[in-house]
């Protein structure tokens, strides 16, 4: 019998990745065994302990979150760059290259360049300006837009009583991990597509259409925290733009750069981020609800602000303008939040193994909840595998740094409830008609796939 080298070092060494893998890669010449990449990817992640090579036939298990890479404290993780690709786009006369930039990444930006942790829009802005992007908007746009449809759907599923709770599905790798190892959930996670996703959708179709831009000729470029993002993007169903122009090749996001990506980029050309003038988004902006997105609790947060108006017909109460309930560092929080006519259990998680252990326990208890959030990052997005992470060497809180940035933002804005953003307003009237429609589960929403086979291949 031909011997047969396996693909993968032993489980108990590091952590396996497939060299097709969208998201992360691995470098193994520069590996010293620090065995970081294989904890994570049990004690955080929950994914290496619940398989085998040897039920997957040499195929590696992955959720695309990054967090190997965040935790390993040489060069020998990565994510899978693409801002080479990205560079060619700007360099392509034809292409109108459009970045949207994730709520997380301003956060964070500043450490990148070995600055204070701050919250840094203008300058973002002005780097993404420099280094050639048509257009920069803001992809707090997306993430209001992402409560209008969720908390829509959360309302009408309290309503029928059916399907809940009701999980957050902005998090690609949580998805996953549901779609993996528990795939009988999949009907109870929200079916609105991630702030990004929809983004890529609505540029594509309604902005292209008020900018007079050919949008086959549009080269989308998401700006995120997130490595999983990566494969987000590619995943079946995410060119509802291209459905609906008859153009089913075409993408709704074309590529995404993780904030560390960018800093890269940057200090390639030679730009020194300090040293940049502010400047201004070009459009599709949002809200303080959209701002909080970047934490763990701010999807709760904001959602649970937008459903409230749903719900009573007017403004919530200014305790829910910092909603403490839903806000801390905990891996799990729970919470009974007075929605004025109604109460709802709600609980927020971050970990995808404690995830885990949260649904088995749910199981177990039989205790009911409506909406649970879930993201598998630490702290959430800002926390995310594709941030600066020089906190993993240095042992600083950051992510809770972070955090405190995003709050502080949310508090000094104008606008907080996602319902009050002017430009989803107009989205929906000039395109959408309402949370739900037809058009907008079609251009918003997705579909989930039970994935648990590939856990067990024969």
């Amino acid at each position: 019998m031909e011997f047969k080298r396996p693909k993968h070092a032993p489980m108990n060494q590091q952590a396996p990745v497939e060299k097709d893998n969208p998201a992360v890669v691995r470098y193994s010449s520069m590996c010293f065994h620090c065995r970081n990449c294989m904890w994570t990817c049990i004690d955080h992640a929950g994914v290496l302990d619940r398989y085998t090579l040897e039920n997957t036939l040499d195929n590696a298990i992955c959720i695309y979150c990054g967090q190997c890479v965040a935790q390993c404290p040489g060069f020998a993780m990565s994510e899978k760059r693409e801002y080479a690709e990205v560079k060619k786009a700007i360099a392509d006369g034809d292409k109108i290259v459009i970045a949207s930039t994730s709520p997380a990444v301003r956060a964070s930006i500043a450490e990148a360049f070995g600055l204070p942790a701050e919250f840094s829009e203008g300058k973002l802005v002005a780097l993404l300006k420099k280094l050639g992007f048509d257009y920069v908007l803001d992809t707090t746009f997306g993430a209001d837009l992402t409560v209008m449809e969720e908390a829509t759907e959360l309302v009408h599923r309290i309503e029928k009583g059916e399907e809940l709770p009701q999980f957050t599905s902005c998090c690609p790798s949580w998805v996953h991990y549901a779609e993996l190892f528990y795939p009988e959930l999949l009907t109870h996670i929200s079916k609105t597509k991630s702030p990004i996703m929809m983004q890529g959708a609505v540029i594509k179709t309604w902005f292209a259409k008020k900018a007079g831009i050919v949008p086959e000729k549009i080269v989308n470029v998401a700006v995120t925290p997130c490595t999983s993002k990566k494969y987000e993007i590619r995943k079946d169903g995410m060119n509802a733009a291209g459905e609906s122009l008859d153009m089913p090749e075409m993408r709704d996001m074309d590529n995404a750069i993780t904030t560390r990506e960018l800093a890269m980029w940057a200090k390639e050309q030679g730009i020194d981020f300090a040293f940049l003038e502010d400047a201004e988004y070009d459009s599709m902006t949002g809200t303080g609800a959209g701002t909080i997105f970047g934490t763990a609790g701010g999807v709760m947060e904001a959602a649970l602000r937008t459903a409230y108006v749903m719900i009573n017909g007017e403004k919530p109460p200014k305790e829910f303008f910092e909603l403490k309930a839903v806000r801390g560092n905990e891996s799990v929080r729970e919470a009974c939040v007075d929605m004025g006519k109604m109460k709802l259990n709600v609980a927020v998680i971050f970990g995808t193994r404690t995830a885990g252990e949260f649904i088995e326990e749910m199981k177990a208890s039989g205790k009911k909840y409506h909406f649970i959030e879930v993201m598998t990052c630490p702290g959430g997005c800002i926390g995310g595998g594709g941030q600066p992470k020089g906190f993993v060497i240095s042992g600083l809180a950051v992510p809770e740094k972070r955090a405190e940035i995003l709050y502080r933002r949310d508090s000094a804005m104008d606008k907080r409830l996602s319902c009050e953003n002017p430009e989803v307003q107009a989205l929906y009237a000039e395109m959408l008609e309402k949370p739900c429609s037809e058009l907008a589960v079609k251009m918003l929403h997705t579909e989930f796939k039970d994935c648990s086979a590939e856990l067990h291949r024969s």
